[in-house]
């Protein structure tokens, strides 16, 4: 009995792994979803480390953390790798997705490898916002705030939601306690979604730069691009050891090393940088309610696109249309983000506003327009 388990698991292994036929002509931009999975692992392992020394209690959160990075030893490392692994996470898994869009990933029979990747990017954002939390300085106590208090928008229910989210009347310990919970518990989830991402990548095969499968012309996934995937490893290894140890606090706000006072409002209230663009797209809508709204139909939006797409079509080197689109919509975000980081004013709204309507006009009008005459034209 025990021998016919190695021998499943070593068939296992080879199907998925040493044996998986992969297309030959696979480039670099193929390595993101690797290094998004050695980046999952990593936040795993380092979180569970910091679970060991964090307090989750409003007196105590704060300084714990403190205590961890000065009195823990290899407590500041450990710390460090797991706030920057965010960013670096969020980088790889942004790539990720744009590479798909790029090169129609997600067209049929695909369809649930997209929509599994959506949904760990949705699952991510919401345990980096409760991650961010957790420290419990100014802008993590503040951002809190905000965000929660956008379910007021929700009719009829929407204050009660707000008091299901604090645990109360106000932001207080048992909405960190609550943040704190469901942040350990989400990514074993996500863990679990990824193998279903995984699962069904490896029942049609991946795509390659141009667009269409050849499985005559595909090679053992270990036998070549294993070791590639291994050299991305190392260089993301270098890029995070260079960011831990020489700029750790490079993507982290200045007001989140003062303990959170809910009696001081920071001047400018702004998430992580990989928060900005949708950030910037809430505040450019004046309604509470009606920006959630646009923002679920820009993910709706985004969902749909392994459906509106043609599969015959090829990758965007073959798609002038689609190409310019792709490169527009790059800038876009670009903007988004930078703009999600400014404050308040007359010129930054405007600019929101317009880089907005760009957006919404790229996912609900450009791009069904442009990918039915892709078809037609095919």
């Amino acid at each position: 009995m025990r021998t016919h388990h190695k021998i499943q698991a070593l068939q296992l292994f080879n199907k998925h792994l040493t044996g998986y036929l992969t297309p030959v002509n696979l480039n670099w931009n193929w390595n993101w979803g690797s290094l998004a999975g050695v980046m999952l692992v990593s936040q795993m392992l380092t979180g569970v480390l910091l679970a060991m020394h964090y307090v989750a209690d409003v007196l105590s959160a704060f300084s714990s953390v403190q205590h961890l990075m000065s009195d823990v030893p290899g407590g500041m490392v450990i710390r460090n790798v797991h706030a920057t692994g965010a960013s670096l996470f969020f980088g790889v898994v942004y790539m990720h997705l744009l590479r798909g869009i790029y090169a129609r990933s997600g067209t049929a029979p695909r369809e649930m490898v997209w929509l599994t990747g959506l949904a760990l990017l949705l699952g991510m954002m919401g345990t980096a916002f409760m991650g961010y939390v957790l420290p419990w300085g100014q802008m993590s106590f503040w951002g809190a705030t905000v965000l929660t208090s956008l379910a007021t928008s929700v009719a009829i229910v929407g204050q009660q939601l707000v008091y299901v989210l604090w645990g109360g009347f106000s932001v207080d310990n048992p909405t960190l306690q609550r943040f704190y919970s469901v942040h350990y518990a989400l990514p074993f989830l996500l863990a679990g979604i990824s193998v279903i991402h995984l699962a069904s990548l490896h029942q049609y095969g991946s795509t390659n730069p141009l667009g269409v499968n050849h499985d005559s012309h595909a090679i053992g996934f270990w036998t070549y691009f294993g070791v590639k995937d291994l050299l991305g490893v190392c260089v993301l290894f270098v890029l995070g050891t260079v960011l831990v140890f020489f700029l750790p606090h490079v993507f982290e706000h200045p007001e989140n090393a003062i303990p959170a006072n809910p009696y001081a409002t920071p001047a400018h209230i702004v998430p992580e940088w990989y928060f900005l663009w949708v950030y910037a797209l809430l505040r450019s809508i004046p309604s509470k309610g009606m920006g959630i709204a646009l923002i679920l139909l820009v993910f709706a939006g985004v969902a749909a696109l392994c459906i509106s797409a043609p599969t015959h079509c090829g990758s965007g080197k073959f798609r002038l249309l689609s190409e310019a689109l792709f490169w527009a919509l790059v800038a876009d975000l670009c903007l988004l983000t930078w703009v999600g980081a400014q404050p308040i004013t007359a010129a930054t709204m405007l600019h929101a506003q317009i880089v907005a309507v760009a957006l919404y006009l790229y996912v609900l009008v450009f791009v069904p327009v442009v990918h039915a005459l892709e078809s037609d034209l095919c």
